[in-house]
């Protein structure tokens, strides 16, 4: 009869589960990936006791170095900024921007309440006049105060994604046409050759005749300025996925194309099942830099349009001239570039989910 060691059955319990912690470590990695935060990694395989010494190299490097850089941008910021004297005054320096971000904060809390209260009124007025048996007063008031600074980010948001959309419904067909067909890609690229370097300030002005033109009311289910933006940013942001599109379904291996003849596959099958699945690492590859083109196109648009949205806020403020406007605006701009991140960070993870690619 043999005799088990328990010393032995002990250490080879911990090794197990050691084994299950790293290899739930590694599974996590890919999501600190995708949600930018690759440094998490390495902090907990030092804190699990996997090779502490190359852990700290890592932790070092993404971790340490980025956050010393920040840091050392915000001293530099903060130095420099007092001895620039613009008409609004002095440039702001982190601290002051960072008081005008709270108050942005609370004045959109306070406009919620007030916006909430004057729902309420709407709702118990027209209550009333049911009761009274008036049905055919009832109206439906629509507030009609300033838009807060949440309001304004949700509705450029909103904004871009729809713009967005619809340029990858006309950029994936054409460019599977022209990854597919030498016919179709010499009909397309042309076109793509000419319109890609277009700005979109020569495209807004355009758009905005054609909709005001054909979009006659303003009672509809979208607004005239939300159209106007909208088809600028998809009127700017199809051409990378087109292109990347194309390039991704004309560079398929060779034998898959001939495998799709021999089984005499049809179009519908063939794309879905061959053409889509191999091409798909540089189909959002064209995703992430057309909804990041198409976040810039929109704040200018919006600008030069004064169509609501974060770009409107930026050159009212500038136009406002208070002292506290250019503070708003950096608070603005840095909203920008955030948001700007994680907009590709959801594209990123979309493509996590339905790709193989190690893209970052």
């Amino acid at each position: 009869m043999t005799t088990v060691d328990p010393e032995f059955s002990a250490a080879e319990a911990r090794e197990a589960r050691r084994a299950k912690l790293f290899t739930r470590i590694n599974a996590a990695d890919k999501w600190f990936q995708v949600l930018g935060l690759s440094w998490a990694t390495p902090v907990l395989k030092a804190a699990a006791g996997d090779n502490p010494k190359a852990q700290v190299k890592e932790i070092w490097r993404l971790l340490a170095v980025p956050l010393i850089a920040i840091i050392a941008f915000l001293m530099l910021w903060a130095t420099l900024a007092p001895k620039v004297q613009t008409s609004l005054g002095a440039v702001p320096g982190p601290a002051a921007v960072w008081e005008e971000a709270v108050n942005l904060h609370e004045d959109a809390a306070a406009k919620a309440v007030k916006r909430e209260k004057f729902e309420t009124m709407v709702a118990a007025r027209n209550e009333k006049l049911v009761e009274a048996g008036r049905a055919d007063e009832v109206k439906d008031i629509a507030y009609t105060g300033a838009p807060s600074y949440y309001q304004q980010i949700w509705t450029s948001i909103q904004t871009v994604f729809f713009g967005f959309l619809i340029a990858t419904a006309v950029a994936v067909p054409l460019g599977i046409a022209a990854g597919l067909s030498p016919t179709a890609n010499a009909a397309i690229n042309p076109l793509v050759q000419i319109f890609k370097p277009v700005s979109p300030l020569a495209w807004l002005p355009i758009v905005t005749m054609i909709v005001s033109a054909v979009y006659a009311t303003n009672d509809g289910m979208f607004s005239k300025s939300f159209l106007i933006s909208a088809i600028t940013v998809t009127l700017c942001s199809l051409w990378p996925t087109l292109i990347n599109t194309a390039l991704g379904v004309a560079s398929i291996d060779k034998d898959l194309v001939n495998v799709s003849k021999v089984l005499k596959m049809n179009t519908y099958t063939k794309i879905t099942k061959l053409v889509l699945p191999s091409a798909l690492p540089l189909i959002f590859t064209g995703l992430r830099l057309s909804l990041g083109v198409g976040w810039m196109v929109l704040i200018a648009a919006e600008m030069l349009a004064q169509n609501p949205g974060l770009g409107k806020f930026v050159w009212d403020e500038f136009q406002n001239g208070s002292s506290s406007s250019l503070a708003k605006i950096m608070v603005a701009v840095l909203t920008i570039g955030v948001i700007g991140f994680l907009l590709d960070r959801v594209m990123f993870a979309l493509q996590s989910l339905f790709t193989f690619s190690n893209n970052r």
